[in-house]
């Protein structure tokens, strides 16, 4: 297969900010007494929307969370995404050397995946090209996002590959009938055994793949 569109996830693909956001989560959590380990919030917050992780939390805390704790975490990590977040390790040089069309497809609000964007200098290569679950109202496992991505993009679903770090994000892309790779980290390397699809430990491995299997 010679893939025509490349389409990235944001969060753990090209910005290393899955354990801020845990992190920012977890001790918010636990500033309520609420008992979630670093790595409790990563085995379970990854790739999900935050709906999905503040229903979790509040599960945990057999009541209902503070009114303004969404507004807090945001605040908080938009603050600490200014200061620590980094873009994953290579991914400038796999976007320079891109030679077919490619976007980003998130989880998050389009400001998020803007402001992370921008922080890790990696705007310029989407700008007119982002497209978040938040504009269509559908969040991974389901494909819809990933679909939006696709025909905004103007390419069929046997066009495109998707670039994933997260088990959601994985089913979502085959619940889809999208070819998926999964990046690998040392969060998700085990779940990612059992998911049967190609996977890539770095950037420079992720484009040597990417040569043979994009349409010139």
């Amino acid at each position: 297969m010679k893939y025509k569109c490349i389409i990235f996830d944001c969060d753990g693909v090209l910005v290393d900010s899955e354990a801020i956001s845990s992190s920012v989560l977890t001790e918010m959590a636990n500033e309520l007494g609420i008992k979630i380990s670093h790595l409790e919030a990563l085995e379970n917050f990854t790739g999900k929307s935050l709906k999905y992780s503040l229903d979790y939390i509040e599960a945990k805390y057999s009541k209902s969370l503070p009114d303004n704790f969404e507004d807090e975490f945001r605040k908080k990590s938009f603050h600490k995404f200014s200061i620590y977040l980094k873009p994953i390790n290579g991914v400038h040089d796999v976007l320079n050397n891109l030679t077919i069309p490619f976007c980003v497809a998130s989880s998050g609000p389009v400001e998020k995946i803007i402001n992370n964007l921008t922080t890790t200098k990696l705007i310029h290569h989407f700008e007119g090209k982002i497209f978040s679950s938040y504009e269509i109202k559908s969040w991974k496992p389901e494909p819809d996002i990933f679909l939006h991505a696709a025909k905004n993009m103007g390419f069929e679903i046997n066009d495109c590959l998707i670039i994933e770090d997260s088990i959601t994000g994985i089913q979502a892309a085959k619940c889809g009938g999208f070819d998926v790779i999964g990046f690998v980290n040392d969060n998700n390397k085990e779940r990612f055994k059992n998911e049967n699809i190609p996977i890539c430990y770095s950037m420079s491995e992720l484009e040597n793949i990417l040569k043979y299997q994009i349409k010139q």
